[in-house]
């Protein structure tokens, strides 16, 4: 039973639409994932993909899939191979336009669909920022920014208000996918329904505000700042740019290509809106195969002034003999290693993304790709490790087919009989790389971690 008061919203809005709009709720979900580039191609991973598959048309890696396939329990989950993700939620990222070496800033990240999404297009080159101010939902974005093997995001658990005193026009693009009411997840998600009020509406727009001016001081002159939600109210979206525009003068909505099915914003739906909102993003679940978002792609013009700021400057390497047991382990078992600044967390070494900036002050969950621990002047890798690497980085693979019985076993943390020379392994199925093992006396000792050990 949807609110009724949003109800009555939605006809004043929609007007002839409203019918065809509220029996989109008695559709099928359309459920999708997204491929993971760091990892596959569209090309590769169609010729083997164990689902049926159908394009999304907003998102370059983005596919529909079956409701009888459960891409969820297959190896390749595990793997990092894909993200699943509601088909909607691929369109911000996507408009942002990252690009490979710059310095981007996903304020309101949890749980990391759409971090995972810009790291992709960033290819492991630059800086990817990822920050949630819930510590809970914070854990789950790092184990997914772990689960991709993504090696340039560092992840925070801040107020948006602590970071940008932190960073001053530092960003060269923003995505501020922000708090709503959640309207657009309705059909999905009933909690989302039984809790909205007209109420929260505006509480929810009082945040937006709030975040937004931050995320803006954040930006540098000529930087990109895309802002979405998942909800229909008007407060929300076309109001929450609007009065945005009227408080920052330096920004600007840029026209963007749509895809088949979106729909243009409305200034008649908020107060005192500009022309130039029409040139804003809807989707509407009864328009395409997706849920309801909004987005709009801003920019924030130049003045010619260079302002980037850090505080702290940049963050200082650890000294050469805390990473001898690592280079002892590179040296012995990788082809190649990745660049970036090393640094400690008592024990647990981190990879930093080059020019990272001073992280002292702020509450950091992972500072970059987790390399491993000291042990004893041993080292022993983490599996952030191994999902990051390749069969060509490393120079033993053990490979276990994905529909075999060998890999549930691995993925339940047994360990094997094998044959080879000793020392460490990295795991792969067919081809992806999902753990560690370490061969010894014909005996392959499961490194899967126990947290995420599974019975499949």
């Amino acid at each position: 039973m949807l609110p009724q008061e949003f109800e009555t919203r939605m006809k004043q809005m929609l007007g002839a639409e409203y019918e065809a709009f509220i029996q989109s709720y008695d559709k099928e979900k359309q459920q999708a994932l997204r491929l993971n580039p760091l990892k596959t191609t569209a090309a590769e991973f169609l010729k083997q993909a164990p689902f049926t598959l159908r394009k999304v048309p907003w998102a370059e890696e983005g596919y529909y899939y079956s409701s009888t396939d459960t891409p969820g329990k297959h190896p390749y989950h595990d793997a990092g191979v894909y993200y699943i993700q509601e088909p909607s939620a691929m369109a911000p990222a996507e408009y942002l336009e990252a690009m490979p070496g710059e310095k981007i800033l996903d304020l309101c990240a949890a749980p990391g669909g759409k971090s995972t999404q810009i790291a992709g297009k960033m290819n492991g080159e630059g800086l990817l920022l990822c920050n949630e101010i819930h510590p809970a939902r914070a854990k789950i974005l790092s184990e997914n920014i772990e689960r991709m093997g993504i090696v340039n995001a560092i992840v925070t658990n801040e107020t948006p208000e602590h970071l940008a005193e932190h960073f001053v026009e530092y960003f060269d693009k923003i995505l501020v996918d922000a708090p709503c009411s959640g309207e657009g997840m309705f059909r999905k998600n009933e909690i989302a329904c039984m809790e909205w009020s007209m109420e929260n509406v505006q509480n929810c727009a009082m945040r937006q505000d709030k975040i937004l001016d931050h995320a803006a001081g954040m930006l540098k002159a000529g930087g990109r700042l895309v802002y979405s939600t998942c909800t229909f109210a008007p407060e929300e979206n076309e109001g929450s740019i609007s009065r945005f525009l009227n408080r920052h003068s330096e920004f600007e909505i840029l026209t963007v290509e749509k895809a088949e099915g979106m729909s243009e914003g409305n200034p008649d739906w908020a107060l005192d809106a500009a022309e130039e909102i029409r040139h804003t993003i809807r989707l509407f679940p009864h328009k395409l195969d997706g849920e309801g978002h909004y987005l709009a792609i801003l920019h924030k013009k130049e003045d010619g002034i260079g302002r980037a700021y850090a505080k702290g400057g940049m963050e200082r390497e650890i000294t050469k003999d805390l990473i001898k047991p690592y280079l002892a382990f590179a040296e012995e078992n990788l082809n190649k290693q990745q660049e970036g600044v090393y640094i400690a967390f008592g024990d647990q070494i981190y990879l930093a993304p080059v020019q990272t900036p001073a992280l002292k002050g702020l509450k950091v969950l992972r500072p970059g790709l987790h390399l491993g621990s000291n042990k004893k002047n041993r080292f022993e890798p983490s599996h952030a490790l191994a999902l990051a690497l390749k069969p060509e980085d490393v120079r033993h693979v053990y490979d276990l087919a994905s529909d075999s019985h060998e890999i549930r076993a691995y993925l339940n943390g047994q360990s094997f009989t094998a044959e080879g020379e000793k020392g460490w392994y990295l795991i792969t199925t067919d081809g992806y790389s999902i753990g560690w093992g370490k061969l010894a006396g014909g005996m392959m000792k499961n490194h899967y971690p126990k947290g995420l050990r599974k019975n499949m």
